[in-house]
């Protein structure tokens, strides 16, 4: 008899992992053993990437060095880039996400991304650098050929996150932007087993390679479900409007059932510690926008309380991920892109771990169809 098993696998634990967890009664997530909070707050995205992939937090020459080579990794290949215009066209209506998917895939064809069960930790982790740096400069170039602008080629002497908004808008970076920008992505780096993380392990344990399992990641992201949301909370935001429409709008839609994009988490029964930290970054902008998704959150969190009592229902990292964002200068269409900027060195860290175990995830369904065996009808 198949054992019971809760609905969407919530609270399976399927491995073990030196990655970080999510404490979702205590608000709390970290990256291996630091605070990912306190990480994004006083660090580099360069020193996460090296702590995610490499296990510790490197000193000032170690820095220098993997940023060196993070940079020297940055550029599409030749046949990558004569390639992209056609993904660009052929993905316009759908945007970048969907253009990485087949430009990565192509990009590790190119590359020679063999097998990692066939590989060596070391040329799985080259893999794994190569493919981290390589995603921003493929998700602006696709960005701005749907735009009908040429792509804008990477510089090695700026540090990741001011890289990426050089390579989107073609100007040098604000350094308050770039910093924003810098800790929207070290906060959205790992975040456990989310479907994208588990999707990327699950195709790990099969052996592929490495440019297959961050398709099939990219692939899950894209759902609104998980990885699309900080745009919907924009629009949540400006379909309100104005600041005496906010609670007549909440009320109406939360009785009738509908869900508030940019609140609530499968894990998270408090605040969403990512948003707390995305607050402090959109405050320190300020303005009309960051004072109007403040109101909006105080009463929308107030609403659900009284309406849905025992719900715990608090902000989620894509209300003020999408505020910063925003005040930042990304189009919406990027937001998504954005975060797989983030999340790839997560969950590159994750395949290299799942490849260290040669055992294939292969669970069970419990079938519920009509008693078989039925007698096969005659033609």
């Amino acid at each position: 008899m198949s054992p019971d098993v809760p609905r969407g696998l919530a609270g399976v634990v399927v491995t073990d992992t030196e990655l970080g967890d999510v404490r979702g009664r205590e608000g709390f997530y970290h990256y291996r053993q630091y605070s990912a909070v306190e990480l994004a707050r006083t660090r580099t995205f360069e020193d996460v990437w090296h702590l995610m992939h490499h296990g510790t937090l490197p000193d000032a020459a170690a820095r220098a060095e993997f940023t060196a080579r993070t940079a020297a990794v940055r550029a599409a290949p030749p046949e990558v880039l004569a390639a992209l215009p056609a993904v660009a066209r052929a993905t316009a209506a759908a945007g970048p996400l969907a253009g990485l998917r087949t430009a990565l895939s192509l990009a590790g064809a190119v590359a020679g991304f063999a097998p990692l069960y066939d590989l060596t930790p070391e040329r799985r982790a080259d893999d794994a650098l190569a493919a981290c740096a390589l995603v921003p400069t493929l998700v602006t170039a696709l960005h701005r050929l749907g735009q009908g602008l040429e792509p804008v080629a990477p510089r090695a002497d700026l540090p990741h996150a001011a890289n990426y908004l050089y390579m989107l808008t073609g100007e040098e970076p604000d350094p308050a932007r770039a910093r924003a920008i810098e800790q929207y992505l070290m906060s959205t780096i790992d975040h456990g087993f989310n479907s994208s993380t588990f999707t990327a392990r699950v195709i790990a344990s099969t052996g592929a390679d490495l440019a297959a399992c961050l398709t099939g990641a990219i692939g899950a992201l894209s759902g609104p479900l998980h990885g699309g949301a900080p745009s919907r909370a924009l629009d949540t935001l400006e379909a309100i409007g104005t600041p005496d429409r906010i609670d007549a709008w909440l009320r109406e839609r939360v009785l009738a059932g509908e869900r508030l994009m940019g609140f609530g988490h499968r894990v998270y029964r408090t605040e969403d510690p990512r948003s707390r930290l995305l607050k402090e970054v959109a405050r320190g902008f300020g303005g009309p926008l960051v004072d109007f998704a403040v109101a909006v959150e105080e009463r929308a969190e107030a609403i659900l309380a009284e309406l849905k009592p025992g719900r715990e229902l608090h902000i989620n990292v894509e209300f003020f991920a999408g505020v910063v964002m925003e005040l930042c200068g990304l189009p919406r269409t990027m937001f998504t892109p954005t975060f797989a900027v983030a999340r790839v060195v997560g969950w590159s860290a994750n395949i290299l771990e799942q490849a260290a175990d040669s055992k294939i995830i292969r669970p069970a369904a419990r079938y519920v169809g009509p008693p078989p065996p039925v007698p096969v009808p005659a033609a």
